[in-house]
């Protein structure tokens, strides 16, 4: 496949290369019109979380109680993270999708003795 080197100026839209997109719905685009949408696309993001969240933990056959308590974390916590109002980040994300895709093992790492064993070396 070719490569080829465009050069655009950011202050001039004459460089800017052509796209596909509505110019004249770009126009009509009100801030107010983008702060919905952002609005909307968070939700639907923290929605998604939570259906995964939830997902995850049925398929484990673990209450919510017991999950926090598995992965030692609030249950204030696991019910926020189901309900949509907050969605995990970073190492708790990490986490889940590791209880998702090899369930068994991560339970077995995750035990009390294993996390003994781990801490007290």
């Amino acid at each position: 496949m070719p490569i080829t080197s465009v050069t655009v100026d950011p202050q001039n839209p004459e460089t800017w290369p052509e796209g596909r997109c509505n110019a004249a719905l770009l126009d009509a685009t009100t801030e107010a019109d983008i702060a919905v949408q952002q609005a909307h696309d968070d939700m639907e993001a923290r929605t998604s979380a939570a259906g995964y969240l939830r997902r995850v933990r049925k398929r484990l056959g673990l209450t919510q109680r017991e999950l926090s308590q598995r992965i030692d974390v609030p249950l204030d916590t696991i019910r926020n993270w189901e309900q949509g109002k907050r969605e995990p980040a970073g190492p708790a994300k990490a986490l889940l999708k590791i209880l998702d895709k090899s369930p068994e093992i991560a339970l077995s790492l995750l035990t009390t003795q294993n996390h003994n064993e781990i801490f007290d070396e």
